[in-house]
């Protein structure tokens, strides 16, 4: 785990600690002190605790022109007992949205597994959206992790989508093939 780091190449277009708008403006990073756990095992330094236990992330680009913010996940999503999407619904994307960011990427590749509860913080979250014509995509989640999510009937407020090359992309371009997908799925 410490060895999954998020990714950096956009770090000369983006960095959350230098945006005075973002949760984690300020925050100093150790590239060598490990301090946050996810069941034990330590993870890479520069992930961002956001008041989860199981969960981890970095805002990896934000565009407030466009309106979007990329946020890359580590861990275990858990609604049932951890309601982490009321933490970070509360913690970072409710702030970012007050920002005008209304169109949401989460990179969930390194999510291990997802635990549903109700859907109301999802539902909430996409009826604010939808007043802006934004949107939530998960971007190549696991199978399983898929699975449960569709199983919840999650997929009805927030999109999951596959953008295996997203790295090798501008994100520019990741919005507009993301954009352009979900608004060819509404008409």
């Amino acid at each position: 785990m410490q060895n999954i780091e998020p990714f950096y190449n956009w770090r000369h277009l983006y960095v959350a600690e230098e945006d005075q708008k973002s949760a984690f403006y300020g925050k100093v990073y150790s590239e060598f002190e490990y301090s946050e756990t996810l069941y034990n095992y330590y993870i890479h330094p520069q992930w961002d605790n956001f008041g989860s236990k199981t969960l981890y992330l970095k805002i990896i680009f934000v565009d407030y022109e466009l309106r979007l913010a990329i946020i890359e996940l580590i861990g275990e999503w858990n609604d049932a007992i951890e309601n982490d999407i009321m933490t970070l619904r509360r913690n970072i994307t409710d702030e970012m949205n007050e920002h005008g960011i209304c169109h949401f990427v989460l990179v969930t590749e390194n999510v291990l597994n997802f635990h549903s509860s109700d859907d109301s913080y999802y539902e909430d979250w996409m009826d604010q959206l939808t007043d802006e014509n934004g949107w939530v995509v998960l971007l190549n989640m696991t199978e399983q992790s898929k699975h449960d999510f569709r199983k919840a009937r999650l997929t009805n407020y927030i999109q999951l989508m596959e953008l295996i090359q997203w790295r090798t992309l501008k994100p520019e371009v990741i919005f507009n093939l993301l954009d352009a997908e979900i608004r060819k799925q509404l008409y």
